[in-house]
């Protein structure tokens, strides 16, 4: 009789141990968006029926981005209240740290932006080149990004 308490206060045990260690060890995977980098916080706006951008936010959703996708209808006021002048848009409008990043812009692009911190209010790669994150294609040339600014635009650099 004794035996069978014995085997019985081990199971107990036992089963609260396996669940004890069960919690313990799935609450460490936890992924919240508090855990994310705030650098790595995104903004999307994106028109209902753009299939690109869906491919650029899972661009940067494999590359570790936490992102909040809003659909807009009128994607010209995004434009305007950003200040993206007409020749430099393309479908999407990203906002990350204090910059807005237009277009399908390669990540390294974007993390020099961020690294840098140059005094601009972002970058844009006009249209939606072949090739570019997002897009189907082939890269033919270099990417030209452009930096945006009050004054103007000019070469950010080549990816």
């Amino acid at each position: 009789m004794k035996k069978k308490k014995q085997r019985g206060y081990l199971f107990w045990v036992i089963l609260l141990l396996i669940i004890a260690g069960a919690v313990w060890g799935f609450s460490g995977q936890e992924k919240t968006n508090d855990s994310v980098d705030p650098a790595k916080k995104v903004v999307v706006y994106k028109s209902p029926t753009c299939g690109c951008c869906v491919k650029y936010v899972s661009y940067l959703e494999d590359h570790g981005y936490d992102v909040e996708v809003n659909i807009i209808k009128d994607m010209n006021s995004i434009k305007s209240k950003y200040g993206i002048p007409e020749n430099m848009e393309s479908c999407h409008t990203m906002l990350i740290d204090d910059y807005v990043v237009e277009g399908h812009i390669p990540l390294e692009a974007v993390d020099k932006l961020l690294q840098d911190r140059p005094d601009i209010s972002g970058i844009a790669l006009p249209d939606m080149p072949a090739g570019s994150p997002g897009m189907p294609g082939t890269k033919i040339e270099p990417f030209k990004i452009y930096s945006l600014n009050i004054t103007g635009t000019k070469v950010f650099g080549l990816y």
